[in-house]
């Protein structure tokens, strides 16, 4: 029997940085296709909604944002073991704390995957809502793609181009979040705030 394959990016489009995950899942479904036993997730911020899907893998890379003090729109890997650590320090938001149990849980219901790569990014703005990718970040997308596809390779697993017979589609991802037609339609920052609910941000002390 094949290895199951789950590529899952995770995080939240709305905030900037944040959805560098899901951006990249997103590339992935349009330049590749894979075979039935290679499923690809946008998992959002789901958090423990996604033990099924990780339950079900043998083999899990994850693509997200990462705090891991480093220069913006730097890469790093992290094996095995080492996810669970790196997804519990330091946390950006709530579906990281959420993905970390998903993992404790998996482990101790003795589903857990054989492998997992964690494909992360030092983001560089989290703080902008309704924002795309910065462009340092968004400059690793392909790399962070081109990393998944090479572990892929090492276990067997080639993509074929999109449109294929073989498997693209990616479970969650709304054709109005694509990242084109979102950043199309983002209106301008004095028709939508930035930085949450304007009621309850203090005005600047010039402005009183």
């Amino acid at each position: 029997m094949d290895k199951r394959f789950l590529l899952l990016g995770i995080g939240n489009v709305l905030w900037a940085d944040e959805g560098f995950g899901v951006r990249c899942l997103e590339h992935i479904s349009e330049h590749y296709s894979f075979a039935e036993n290679v499923s690809l997730l946008d998992g959002g911020t789901q958090g423990i909604y996604l033990l099924q899907h990780v339950q079900d893998a043998d083999i899990l890379v994850v693509f997200d944002a990462i705090d891991y003090g480093l220069k913006p729109g730097t890469l790093k890997l992290v094996r095995d073991d080492e996810v669970p650590k790196y997804m519990g320090a330091k946390k950006m938001s709530l579906h990281q704390t959420g993905f970390q149990e998903v993992l404790a849980m998996s482990e101790f219901t003795g589903h857990y995957p054989q492998e997992i790569l964690l494909i992360g990014v030092q983001p560089d703005i989290l703080e902008d809502f309704g924002g795309s990718l910065t462009d340092g970040v968004r400059q690793q997308i392909q790399p962070a793609v081109d990393v998944a596809l090479k572990f892929l390779a090492e276990r067997g697993v080639h993509p074929l181009p999109a449109g294929s017979d073989a498997n693209s589609r990616v479970a969650s991802i709304s054709p109005e979040l694509a990242i084109s037609e979102y950043e199309e339609g983002r209106p301008s920052e004095d028709a939508a705030f930035r930085f949450g609910d304007a009621r309850f941000i203090p005005a600047p002390e010039n402005n009183l």
